[in-house]
């Protein structure tokens, strides 16, 4: 069934209340009163901590939060033992590259195109000693050269680290060929999935990777929440990161008995609040359907590259094909600096872009703009409408330059 963006706009109280044409969801997309409303209740009708009191008000939070986890499970065909929460991907990105054991293999492989939340962990895994660093090739237009997956992953390898989809691109990596190569060569893999849980069906147990961090408010979640997925097997790997209440089973001086699996992760108290309305997230999200979600991107995607591509001194970064992208696109007018684009874009009509070099400045120096560029991405709510508005407003941006 098609998802219909109008009557999907009408759950957006953002949209409502402010009238602007949202094309900066790949930084943070708007919340659906559903989940405002999950949030709230919590604080309404729980308000209590999970996992210590015995009283009602802790016992309803202690439901709350373990429903949230189930329903992060059912969402992405993951088991619930295995979903640590976390404040954002940024944390659960650094939970397993900082806790991984490199024991007995040194390299950690990844690629320029990372997002610095998991690029940053790597290098910093190599300054400190603990492990080397090397990168698969890409190619100038963000795709992989896929004949060197397997030159780059070997025996000495230990983890895999690489994005489901770009937030640079918004395009996919070859996750399939890539999970497939390092487990023949006994690596685990590490899929950074911000970007992509938000936008196609990512079902975990059939990618086969060991761990996909994601965070909820690029998915129509809250602030401040996100998730580790793993694997039974491969949590087991992980030595602990944080520490404090919650994650032991008894402790005395100089010896500690700590919980198996997630809770061993989830130190202190939790965003009990966040993990309600990350649960309402995915109830939203699959009350409207990822395969419908993908099919209105992917016309999304057709009618956005033509738009930019119609501005005369555009350039596009990435693979020019819509097939290859989510509704995400990266540009720059030639003559006119990126930030006066999206400032000018937002007085002139409300459009709400992001520019910079999107907290991905390798893999914005690999695709030819190291200083920069406007990033445009779109999602549920946005519709063709508002594209053809994009395109009107580019286009006399651009005659600034003439």
């Amino acid at each position: 069934m098609a998802l219909d963006a109008r009557r999907i706009r009408q759950d957006f109280p953002a949209l409502q209340k402010t009238g602007a044409i949202y094309f900066d969801s790949a930084c943070t997309s708007l919340k659906p009163k559903a989940v405002i409303d999950a949030e709230a209740a919590y604080y309404e009708q729980a308000a209590g901590c999970a996992g210590r009191s015995a009283h009602r008000l802790a016992k309803r939070t202690e439901e709350l939060f373990e429903q949230a986890r189930k329903k992060v499970a059912a969402f992405l065909n993951a088991d619930a033992e295995g979903v640590v929460f976390t404040k954002n991907a940024t944390e659960a990105l650094n939970l397993a590259i900082r806790s991984f054991d490199y024991s007995s293999r040194k390299k950690i492989v990844t690629t320029v195109l990372e997002h610095h939340s998991a690029l940053l962990p790597v290098m910093e895994q190599e300054r400190r000693g603990v492990a080397k660093m090397e990168l698969m090739r890409t190619n100038p237009d963000g795709t992989f050269d896929e004949e060197g997956i397997a030159d780059c992953i070997d025996r000495l390898t230990a983890l895999v680290v690489v994005h489901h989809t770009t937030n640079t691109t918004g395009m996919r990596a070859p996750l399939e060929k890539i999970v497939k190569i390092a487990h023949e060569a006994g690596a685990a893999v590490l899929v950074d999935g911000a970007q992509g849980v938000a936008h196609s069906k990512v079902d975990f147990k059939r990618l086969g990777a060991d761990f996909l961090a994601f965070s909820g408010h690029k998915m129509c979640g809250p602030t401040g929440i996100g998730c580790l997925v793993a694997k039974k097997d491969a949590l087991e790997r992980l030595d602990s990161f944080i520490v404090g209440g919650e994650t032991i089973e008894s402790v005395r001086i100089g010896q500690v008995r700590w919980k198996r699996g997630a809770k061993r992760f989830e130190g202190g108290i939790q965003n009990y609040a966040g993990a309600a309305g990350l649960g309402a997230a995915c109830d939203y999200m699959s009350r409207i359907g990822m395969a419908a979600v993908e099919e209105h991107e992917r016309k999304l995607a057709k009618r956005l590259i033509e738009a930019i591509g119609g501005v005369k001194g555009a350039v596009l970064y990435g693979h020019p094909s819509p097939e290859k992208r989510c509704a995400l696109a990266c540009f720059n007018i030639a003559g006119v600096p990126h930030h006066q684009v999206a400032l000018m874009s937002d007085s002139l009509a409300s459009i709400a872009l992001r520019s910079g070099t999107f907290c991905a400045q390798p893999a914005m120096e690999s695709l030819g703009a190291p200083g920069g560029a406007v990033r445009a991405s779109l999602y549920i709510y946005n519709t063709e409408e508002e594209i053809e508005t994009f395109a009107e407003t580019l286009g006399r941006i651009a005659k600034l330059a003439r």
